[in-house]
């Protein structure tokens, strides 16, 4: 029996953190005094690590990147703090029970490898009762940004998979460029920060309308891998 890996992304892929995103990106802005950008400019750089997202929402700043990564994270631990983390990041529609069913198959494990730290990743564990779940968990504290390989590749070496074997499924052009990168397949959620054409663009194998399309989605990867 082949092992099969899924490597998952988290935000816009499993959770809904869209609020909890901007109020962060907007106190880190304001904290330092300077207008805040866009939400169409946020929301487009979900899923790379903070001091990268920073970097290109000021480029012209790069004194400024890192006191802006410390400052969102502040607010963002404050937020959640201040109320029901449920709340602030609750899962897609269908997630629980697609994330469950794949986890009782013998021939499948699950990772995550994600723009998040892993203060961020270790809360959303907790609260979603993900403690047995993933069997790898690579973030962003010990891996360069997406849409570098090294998560993807983390996460083949801690479970042993072969890169064909494995699929990535996550909702913006820096995680299908990352499976693209690390040689595994690419599936990609139509309900994250990054539109169908540019996820296609970015080598998305299919886009899924449902989280209930994964699991039939993942058998046409490994069937043909």
């Amino acid at each position: 029996m082949d092992l099969k890996l899924v490597i998952f992304d988290v935000d816009g892929t499993l959770v809904d953190s869209q609020a909890h995103i901007l109020a962060s990106m907007q106190g880190a802005f304001e904290a330092h005094g300077m207008a805040v950008p866009s939400r169409e400019a946020v929301l487009g750089i979900v899923g790379l690590s903070l001091p990268e997202a920073f970097a290109r929402l000021v480029p012209d700043r790069a004194d400024l990147a890192m006191r802006l990564t410390e400052a969102y994270k502040d607010t963002f631990a404050g937020l959640r703090m201040a109320g029901d983390g449920a709340a602030h990041s609750p899962l897609y529609p269908g997630a629980a029970e697609v994330l469950a069913g794949l986890a009782s198959r013998d021939d499948v494990l699950l990772g995550v490898a994600t723009g998040k730290s892993k203060r961020g990743l270790d809360h959303l564990i907790e609260l979603h009762g993900w403690a047995r779940v993933f069997q790898t968990v690579q973030v962003a504290d010990f891996h360069p940004s997406k849409p570098h390989p090294s998560m993807v590749r983390a996460c083949l070496d801690e479970t042993g998979v072969e890169a064909h074997m494995a699929v990535m499924v996550g909702d913006t052009s820096f995680d299908m460029e990352m499976a693209r990168a690390g040689d595994v397949g690419a599936l990609a959620v139509g309900w994250g920060y990054h539109s169908r054409a540019v996820l296609m663009g970015a080598g998305a194998a299919r886009v899924l309308d449902r989280f209930e399309d994964l699991p039939a989605a993942l058998e046409e990867c490994w069937t043909f891998a």
